[in-house]
C-alpha cells in the first residue's frame, strides 16, 4: 500500500533564493538515490516566509528514509543544505521530517 507523506520544514528567510537555486538543479546522483530508495512523486513547495511543504509517496517511509541515510550522496547533500534551514533539532533536514497526519484524501 502506498503511503502519502507530507511534512514541513522551515527555510531561513535570508537563504530562500539559494534554496530555490539548489533545487533547480538537484544532483543526478541524488535524484537516482531518492528513486532507488523508494521515494516517488516527490515535491517541495516553498512559501515566501520560508515555510517548506514536502510531499512524497513511498511503500514504507521509515524504510525509504533509512535507505537514503545509507547513501553517501545524501550525507553530502544534507551537510550542504543544513545551513539553509532554521530550527533543525537533529542538524539534518531529512531527519527532522515529521509526517503530518492525513485528515482527508480524494482519490
Amino acid at each position: 500500500m502506498t503511503q502519502r507523506i507530507c511534512f514541513t520544514l522551515q527555510v531561513r528567510p535570508d537563504r530562500l533564493e539559494e534554496y530555490r537555486e539548489r533545487h533547480a538543479d538537484v544532483w543526478p546522483d541524488m535524484r537516482k538515490a531518492l528513486s532507488e530508495s523508494g521515494w516517488r512523486n516527490y515535491s517541495l513547495f516553498l512559501r515566501e516566509d520560508g515555510l517548506l511543504i514536502g510531499y512524497l509517496e513511498c511503500d514504507d517511509f521509515d524504510a525509504a528514509r533509512e535507505a537514503m541515510n545509507r547513501t553517501e550522496v545524501n550525507a553530502r547533500w544534507q551537510a550542504e543544505m543544513a545551513p539553509l534551514f532554521a530550527e533543525l533539532d537533529s542538524g539534518a533536514a531529512d531527519e527532522d521530517m515529521s509526517p503530518l497526519p492525513e485528515v482527508f484524501h480524494l482519490p
